[in-house]
């Protein structure tokens, strides 16, 4: 790790790009115990100061003087993906740790370029992909290194959030969504490729066939994202942004997942609970998630479970999860699915 430990705590963090899912970031950098917020910053300045007064910190319109006014160990950029290379450039420096949201940056080779600019920096240089950070993910996870379910066939998971219907979809939450080119696998399918090479490793191929249901985006925002990873398990994204699902809260989970292996059946459903059928069995029973799961924040409390895992990593000088190196292959199968899409064939990676 860049930074030197314990000494330094608390971890001074300031968070640039002040939009919707900053709130997510926000809360959870002024809950964490090993974190200080010292200061906000946002391009449009009645936003930035309206953020900063309500959290009680400095505000900023631009990254270069909140930095000159204040020691930074980390900072944390959630603005969109078109600021980023800019962003990231300003923020690099020997023992800082830089923390982007996905999708990240504009292209694979522009991430390539801005990972060997922060290696060259020194510079920790971390994708915020929050979604394995979801307490029944990391609790499937758990599970799948067990052996409970021996050998594991096929992954599928049904993405139903159910928020894309209608001229106005999307618009009250993140109205840029409407105008993205690349969508449902750029934004959200990303999340889920990291999720599956996780827990299965590397992708061998790739196969898309995917379509624009709702006429006023620009994007693709509903199809099939088939990948074939190198231990032979094949996973399956199954968006769709305009269907629904069985839930209290439809993105809570946004949709179900289902995994089929070798001595039985695990399923995701929409409330967040697991629940497993062994085979040659009819009923279902009901899997712990052993993890706090914060129903009141998004994806159970994501977003602060990676940032406390950041702080946890820095205290102790060990391994952070989806450093940008680590990235750069989900970035490379999202790619590919845009080019199968394009080419009718599946893409060999």
């Amino acid at each position: 790790m860049a930074n030197t430990p314990a000494e330094q705590l608390p971890w001074r963090v300031a968070v640039v790009g002040l939009g919707y899912f900053s709130q997510f970031h926000l809360d959870a950098w002024q809950r964490e115990a090993g974190a200080q917020l010292v200061a906000v910053c946002d391009r449009d300045a009645a936003l930035a100061t309206e953020v900063g007064e309500a959290r009680g910190v400095p505000a900023y319109t631009a990254l270069q003087a909140l930095l000159a006014d204040h020691a930074v160990d980390v900072v944390d950029i959630v603005a969109p993906p078109s600021a980023h290379a800019t962003l990231v450039r300003a923020a690099l420096a020997p023992g800082r740790t830089v923390i982007c949201q996905k999708p990240f940056s504009d292209s694979v080779a522009t991430a390539e370029r801005l990972l060997a600019e922060s290696e060259a920096s020194g510079c920790a240089l971390v994708v915020h992909e929050n979604f394995r950070f979801q307490p029944w993910h990391r609790e499937i996870n758990d599970i799948l290194q067990s052996g409970t379910l021996g050998e594991v066939y096929q992954v599928r998971f049904a993405l139903r959030p159910g928020d894309g219907q209608g001229r106005d979809a999307y618009l009250a939450r993140q109205p840029a969504f409407q105008t993205m080119p690349r969508f449902l696998v750029h934004e959200t399918g990303v999340h889920f490729v990291d999720v599956f090479r996780w827990w299965f490793g590397d992708v061998a191929t790739v196969y898309a066939d995917l379509r624009q249901l709702n006429p006023v985006i620009a994007g693709e925002d509903a199809g099939l994202l088939i990948l074939h990873h190198t231990n032979g398990v094949r996973t399956v994204f199954d968006g769709n942004r305009l269907a629904d699902h069985a839930a209290s809260n439809p993105r809570h989970t946004m949709g179900e997942l289902f995994i089929d292996a070798e001595r039985g059946e695990l399923r995701l459903d929409g409330e967040g609970a697991l629940w497993l059928r062994m085979r040659g069995e009819t009923a279902w029973s009901p899997q712990p998630v052993t993890r706090p799961v914060d129903m009141t924040r998004f994806g159970g409390g994501c977003v602060a479970a990676l940032i406390a895992h950041v702080v946890s990593a820095l205290r102790d000088g060990s391994e952070i999860e989806n450093t940008l190196a680590d990235y750069l292959p989900v970035m490379r199968v999202c790619e590919a699915a845009y080019q199968s899409q394009a080419e009718g064939r599946r893409i060999a990676l």
